[in-house]
């Protein structure tokens, strides 16, 4: 048996060894080819201080999930981050990626989704196999508080190494991943916001939406007239109704976006802006991993390889990476190094 090396690096990804050199092997790997060509559906209400994106991945839902074996209230929690940090990216003016993570002491020890600028899409959580044994036992359906335990949460923009990277942190609060987020916002003073997550195993395979819904800051493109107690009350009707939304229509293929926001908001008028997609978020090739490889010492290759071989495993995609003793080579530690 060759030894596992897990990675949760940006770059872990990982595909079948070819029998082209890793330095030349720059492709993408053999995971699935799914777009969703409107992922995400930007919306507002006219001359209303609400603006705000519904996020359906559809398939791309069941093709990020079934990545892994996990049991559904896991899977579930992964979608919802998924679906979150989608909604939450395509709000921002970026370019890089937009990331959500959380760490606890519960069964699930860590949850991540992110999503780039180009709205490529992944998530995983990692989870105590024992721990979420007993949980379950105990408690089939168990709340995100419950998996996660006590720990923090963490949303970070990163641009890449040539900017600055943005990251706010709060401890988590609530039982549910919408109040964890909404209690980010509360701290952070953002604006005011409304936030629905929805995650389910449907009949066509699972499905991940979110309703997301912002006051407006200011009074540009809101209708003079109103006064501070008329824009209130326009804030709080438009919660009162996106609150109606059912997780059945949230996640409902046949349901297009522009009839749902229809169904919510029709009394109060609603426009929806130019829809963006979502798409498997593979983002490695073996090249970028073999200069990963390149970047442990000589102690740390020899721990990591067996018969003169490792197998690198991906986070996300869950697939096997497999370098030679000629790849190690090339990750710069020479073969008398290695023994």
């Amino acid at each position: 048996m060759r030894r596992t090396v897990a990675l949760r690096d940006a770059y872990a990804y990982a595909c079948d060894m070819e029998d082209k050199p890793a330095f030349l092997d720059s492709g993408r790997p053999d995971v699935p080819d799914i777009a969703v060509p409107r992922g995400v559906t930007p919306f507002h209400l006219p001359l209303r201080p609400v603006r705000g994106r519904l996020v359906r991945l559809g398939p791309l839902a069941d093709a990020l999930l079934t990545r892994h074996d996990h049991p559904d209230c896991v899977s579930s929690l992964v979608g919802q981050a998924m679906a979150l940090v989608a909604a939450l990216a395509t709000a921002l003016k970026f370019n890089g990626s937009f990331s959500l993570q959380i760490k606890g002491d519960g069964p699930v020890r860590m949850l991540l989704a992110d999503c780039t600028d180009t709205g490529a899409l992944r998530g995983y959580a990692s989870a105590t196999s024992d721990a979420l044994g007993t949980l379950l036992e105990a408690t089939p359906s168990p709340t995100a508080r419950q998996l996660l335990g006590e720990g923090f949460l963490a949303f970070t923009v990163d641009q890449g190494a040539d900017m600055d990277r943005h990251q706010g942190i709060v401890s988590l609060t609530g039982d549910g991943l919408e109040e964890m987020a909404l209690h980010y916002f509360d701290v952070s003073e953002q604006i005011p916001c409304f936030l629905r997550l929805a995650c389910e195993r449907t009949a066509h395979g699972w499905r991940a939406a979110a309703l997301v819904l912002e006051r407006v800051a200011g009074t540009g493109g809101v209708d003079p007239t109103l006064d501070a107690m008329a824009l209130d009350e326009s804030w709080g009707t438009a919660i009162i109704l996106a609150s109606t939304v059912k997780d059945r229509e949230l996640l409902d293929d046949n349901l297009s976006a522009d009839r749902l926001l229809y169904n919510l908001f029709s009394s109060e008028g609603v426009a929806a802006d130019r829809p963006r997609p979502l798409n498997y978020g593979c983002r490695c090739s073996r090249s970028k991993l073999v200069d990963l490889l390149g970047t442990f010492g000589v102690d740390d290759i020899e721990h990591m390889q067996t018969d003169g071989a490792i197998t690198m495993t991906c986070e996300f995609c869950n697939l096997a990476f497999n370098f030679a003793r000629s790849d190690i080579r090339l990750a710069g530690v020479s073969q008398e190094s290695l023994g």
